[in-house]
């Protein structure tokens, strides 16, 4: 029996591998068919923020210098419980700092969605919402390009996220090899199959009508990957602009960034009970491809821990228990088999830089230890699935002043 069951999920698991590779190869090439618009979507720029006062005054500066018709945004900064300047600096940059204070909600979802309501009450409507973080510089043309997929029918549109530090340490650099990886061949291999995109938590945008119908209800620890998968299962597909680029600040140290991740790990395990079973089957019903993906990728952190919980297993057996005394199928298979599967996995990412003409000389050094945080994802995963009733948000601490021009600079030295 035990056998039996160890075959069938190292086949199942083999089989998600295959399809994952096999979409990718889709991200390897770059449409340049697209449809340019002239301005005339308006535009509430939503950014949440909670004591971030180090950090909030370049986004304004930023935020000010977009090369989108300034009749047609205004900036709304969610001063979220803040304890600190944040309103104040927001105040003198000319920009609106909506304070809120709730100790018993706290959380990103919460404050989008009080934010919401207050917006809604304005004397001005906009055609749609664009949400950043306090520690983002968004690029130039950001507005624009969103404006060219909503007046071609988009609804729900994800911008590229890059990452504004990934030089600092070799954590940064291991979080933006990583967001290469997805945004070219995650995230571009699904747009160019026009299936459904997902949300990364920044850089979106939403039109007005839809989140006036839907409402935000995404107050989860991840809330991204939960109107994600609220917004699919009603048949409304996220889409992704690769030329709307947002740069994102990630954390320095390997401590913050497990917090972090283990945020996110805690959320992702209860959007995936509440999710995966109805998109599945919404999926096999419809024959809808689109939704069976999404539903594959909401189950994503189910499946980093099977992999961990077997790996594991199969290592006692063999070490403790002079194994092997469990099926394992991998050992049936030529050893060049599992050498090419190994290194296929690992050339993906360095062949997402190179697609992505990275630049940053000091990231590919740091690839040395890029598999420590591949390998580190599994134990935070471990110790998200016990842990996952933990509904309190953590703070991430940004202190990373980095002006726009500096990021472009970088990139192309």
């Amino acid at each position: 029996m035990t056998d039996a069951l160890f075959v069938t999920l190292q086949v199942i698991l083999a089989a998600i591998a295959v399809y994952q590779f096999g979409f990718s190869l889709f991200g390897l090439r770059k449409k340049k068919n697209k449809v340019n618009h002239a301005p005339q979507k308006s535009f509430a720029v939503l950014v949440a923020a909670h004591n971030e006062e180090e950090v909030v005054g370049a986004l304004m500066e930023n935020l000010k210098q977009l090369n989108y018709p300034q009749e047609l945004y205004d900036v709304f900064v969610i001063c979220d419980n803040c304890t600190d300047s944040t309103a104040a600096i927001v105040r003198e940059h000319g920009m609106n700092a909506c304070v809120r204070t709730n100790a018993n909600l706290r959380g990103k979802g919460y404050a989008i969605e009080w934010m919401l309501k207050e917006l809604w009450a304005l004397p001005r409507q906009y055609d749609a919402v664009v949400m950043f973080d306090a520690d983002n510089l968004a690029h130039t043309e950001f507005l624009t390009e969103m404006n060219n997929d909503l007046c071609s029918g988009g609804r729900v549109i994800q911008g590229y996220i890059d990452t504004k530090n990934p030089e600092d340490s070799w954590i940064t650099a291991a979080y933006g090899v990583s967001y290469w990886y997805i945004n070219r061949l995650w995230q571009l291999s699904r747009h160019n199959l026009k299936m459904a995109n997902f949300l990364g938590g920044t850089g979106m945008c939403f039109e007005t009508n839809l989140l006036k119908e839907m409402g935000w209800g995404a107050t989860s620890l991840v809330e991204d990957l939960e109107f994600t998968m609220r917004s699919a299962s009603k048949g409304v597909y996220p889409r992704f602009n690769y030329d709307a680029k947002v740069f994102d600040e990630k954390p320095l140290t390997f401590k913050a960034s497990s917090r972090q991740r283990l945020r996110w790990m805690q959320g992702h395990f209860t959007v995936a009970r509440r999710y995966f079973f109805p998109l599945l089957w919404q999926g096999i019903k419809e024959r809808s491809l689109t939704k069976f993906d999404l539903a594959l990728y909401g189950a994503n952190v189910y499946i980093v821990l099977l992999t961990f919980l077997m790996t594991a297993v199969m290592f006692v057996d063999n070490v403790l228990f002079d194994g092997p005394n469990i099926a394992n199928i991998y050992g049936h298979l030529p050893l060049w088999l599992g050498y090419l599967a190994v290194g296929a996995n690992i050339l993906t990412f360095l062949l997402a830089m190179v697609l992505e003409r990275v630049k940053f000389k000091k990231v590919y050094l740091y690839l040395l230890v890029f598999p420590v945080y591949l390998l580190s994802w599994y134990p935070i995963t471990f110790y998200a699935f016990f842990t996952q009733n933990n509904k309190q948000w953590s703070h991430t601490k940004h202190t990373r002043v980095v002006r726009l021009e500096e990021v472009q600079s970088k990139q192309v030295s």
